[in-house]
């Protein structure tokens, strides 16, 4: 059985010799990135790669022994899309939603990331360089121990859970054929035939139907509206225990 973190492709350092393939690990990844993003990780093989690449099987495979690190190199490229502001550029509030809101648009960019994550070790170089970027701003604004563990993954639950229902929706209106807003009047129907026996959501969704009308514009503000109070929950709690 293969070990989860001793085959990682990033405890393996690249291969290089006289006369290596002129294609690049770098060139490979990025043409990877551009399969995943087009058709999932369902669609990329190393076949379709070296076509797309025009490359034989031996230039990819001096570089990736197969597609699971062809996966981990790809996940920590996108992952370098997010950005942590280093400590002392700013606020720890500050840097936590520019950490979060760069996430949650790599995720909505990248959506097959949201079904990779924890599936392979994050040791690659960006994820290391988010890591530790995290760690001293948290460290740094008081948080202490496995507080900033716990805090990391608020975070990110919070940007992939978010990115993972918008684009779960987006997937359904593209087989549909037709734009989410379609679909949502299209359940108006139903929701009616319901409404006697839910009577508060009714008069909701009837006082509060004109929002329907730009769902991603309600995607952005509710993302907004629950890191604004993971990040007051967080600022009272700190608060709190340092007057303790």
């Amino acid at each position: 059985m293969p070990d989860f973190f001793a085959d990682s492709v990033f405890l393996r350092p690249p291969r290089t010799r006289s006369g290596q393939p002129t294609l690049s690990r770098d060139q490979i990844v990025k043409a990877a990135i551009e399969l995943l993003d087009a058709e999932g990780p369902t669609g990329l093989s190393m076949r379709k790669l070296g076509t797309r690449l025009g490359a034989g099987a031996t230039s990819m495979y001096w570089h990736v022994a197969n597609k699971d690190e062809l996966l981990e190199l790809a996940v920590d490229e996108v992952m370098g899309e997010a950005y942590i502001p280093e400590a002392g550029d700013t606020s720890w509030r500050i840097g936590l939603s520019v950490w979060a809101n760069g996430m949650h648009a790599m995720l909505l960019r990248h959506p097959w990331v949201t079904g990779l994550l924890g599936t392979r070790p994050t040791l690659g170089p960006n994820a290391m360089r988010m890591g530790e970027r995290a760690v001293t701003l948290l460290t740094g604004a008081g948080f202490e121990g496995l507080e900033v563990s716990h805090v990391m993954s608020l975070i990110n639950a919070h940007a992939l859970g978010s990115a993972a229902t918008q684009n779960a929706v987006a997937l359904a209106t593209r087989q549909a054929g037709v734009p989410v807003s379609e679909l949502a009047a299209r359940m108006e129907p139903y929701l009616d035939k319901l409404a006697p026996d839910h009577p508060n959501y009714d008069r909701w969704r009837r006082e509060n139907s004109g929002s329907t009308l730009d769902p991603v514009k309600i995607w952005d503000e509710g993302f907004a509206f629950g890191l604004d109070r993971i990040l007051d929950g967080l600022s009272l709690w700190l608060e709190a225990r340092q007057k303790a």
